[in-house]
């Protein structure tokens, strides 16, 4: 079989061990809590490895973020172990093992979902909708049967700390070096099992740089419409990793092609157009730009403010059709309009209400940022939200012409100015003045007179 054209049948899997001298992972490239566990494990008796991703970035050269572990104790087993240790999930039960902040995932390796045979004599429970989506998958097997459940050749790596060697179940590292993002076994099936496998692909495609193998990519399009069975909640934690990792540029254009971004977020998607044109696609470049950029250069991100700039156009057009079928001023209308944006979204993806709220007062300030006569001006400056608002105003200027930039300039000169000159400015406004900046404002210059020679 052509691996360059196929996905990888479950059939095909064969063990290729690497001795430490043919890869380049060292213990020191590990965090000491992940060293801590698999030690631990061992050390009780058990089976344990570095396993998936952290594999596969150590193999790549890069830093993992996180370390995850595989392992044949069960949950509660790995609980009696370690005292900072929590049981989580229904659908997949895993360990997670606290070292204040840092979190070491641990998971039991994985059975077939139809076998009915327990580990260690404990109950096991499978189960799938008509769809053939797996609800809940707490079927434990043996680090065999644990890769052939991996979803991509990439992730089914598997470090020992007890020999340094990487197991290799599904030619992974043969892909790596190709550069290409192929599925384990059916990939409609794999997909039906669990929707947001297209949603992993596409990350891994445009934060590793690979291309997604033809016949892994096949299906997207067609079953991306599963994505709508996934629970809202679920969806928030994946955007988050699809467009809040440092490529979020790249992952939003790949999404678009299969059809995925417009099933997390299809009030954008009704603003769509052929040529990429609308201000929704152009704010959408900027602000996945702007955020990658933040990424890059280690400064925070703040899922508000992204999500507050996606919606802003949709808001804005709901905004003008509610003002027009009802009467109401566009203030009003625009409020009613945050509200009902925010209501749709949140049903395919659950952004949490203290995100939503400052997306609503980053929304309400544009209404207020005109409004500068008497003492609003400087109450405007007191806004716990205030900077949030001013740098939304500034990159609308970007998109909505000489109005905005300069009244966006307007509140950057007020910030900057004392507070005489900040009355003049407001003094200004109050006058009649326009939104220009005090530096066109200001009076020439007197030259003084020359003084009578005495005589």
């Amino acid at each position: 079989m052509n691996r360059d054209s196929s996905t990888l049948d479950t059939e095909e899997l064969a063990l290729q061990v690497y001795q430490r001298q043919e890869h380049g992972i060292s213990r020191k490239d590990i965090s000491e809590n992940a060293l801590k566990v698999l030690y631990r494990l061992n050390k009780a008796g058990y089976d344990a490895y570095l396993v998936g991703g952290g594999v596969r970035d150590l193999l790549l050269g890069k830093q993992p973020k996180d370390f995850d572990i595989a392992t044949n104790a069960t949950p509660e087993e790995i609980k009696q172990l370690f005292r900072n240790c929590r049981l989580i999930g229904r659908r997949f039960r895993l360990a997670h093992i606290l070292f204040g902040r840092d979190v070491i995932e641990v998971a039991t390796f994985r059975g077939h979902h139809a076998d009915t045979q327990p580990l260690n004599d404990k109950k096991q429970i499978s189960a799938q909708s008509q769809e053939g989506m797996l609800l809940r998958d707490n079927v434990y097997g043996t680090i065999e049967e644990d890769a052939e459940r991996r979803d991509f050749t990439i992730n089914a790596l598997y470090y020992n700390i007890q020999d340094f060697t990487v197991a290799d179940y599904a030619h992974g590292v043969e892909d790596l070096d190709n550069r290409v993002i192929r599925l384990i076994g059916d990939p409609e099936t794999r997909y039906r099992e669990d929707p947001v496998r297209m949603l992993r692909a596409v990350r891994f495609a445009a934060k590793l740089d690979m291309t997604i193998e033809p016949e892994t990519a096949k299906p997207i399009k067609l079953l991306a419409s599963l994505l709508q069975d996934i629970p809202a909640a679920r969806l928030f934690e994946e955007s988050l990793k699809l467009l809040q990792s440092g490529n979020g540029l790249a992952t939003y254009k790949l999404l678009r092609q299969y059809n995925l971004f417009q099933q997390l977020f299809p009030l954008l998607a009704e603003h769509f157009t052929e040529d990429e044109s609308s201000l929704t696609e152009k704010m959408l470049e900027h602000i996945l730009a702007a955020t990658d950029a933040r990424i890059e250069e280690g400064k925070r991100v703040n899922p508000a403010f992204m999500y507050a700039a996606m919606l802003w156009y949709p808001a804005m057009t709901r905004a003008e059709e509610i003002a027009f079928a009802s009467g109401l001023g566009y203030y009003d209308a625009f409020m009613v309009a945050a509200n009902d944006i925010l209501d749709e979204q949140v049903k395919n993806i659950a952004i949490p209400r203290r995100f939503t709220t400052t997306i609503r007062d980053i929304w309400q300030q544009q209404m207020r940022l005109s409004r500068r006569t008497g003492k609003r001006a400087f109450k405007m400056m007191e806004h716990p939200k205030f900077r949030a608002a001013f740098d939304f105003l500034e990159m609308r200027g970007h998109f909505e012409g000489p109005e905005v930039t300069e009244l966006a300039q307007w509140w950057d000169e007020f910030q900057q100015g004392d507070r005489n000159q900040r009355n003049k400015m407001v003094q200004i406004i109050n006058d009649g003045g326009s939104a220009t900046t005090r530096r066109r404002r200001r009076r020439p210059v007197r030259r003084k007179k020359p003084q009578a020679k005495s005589s």
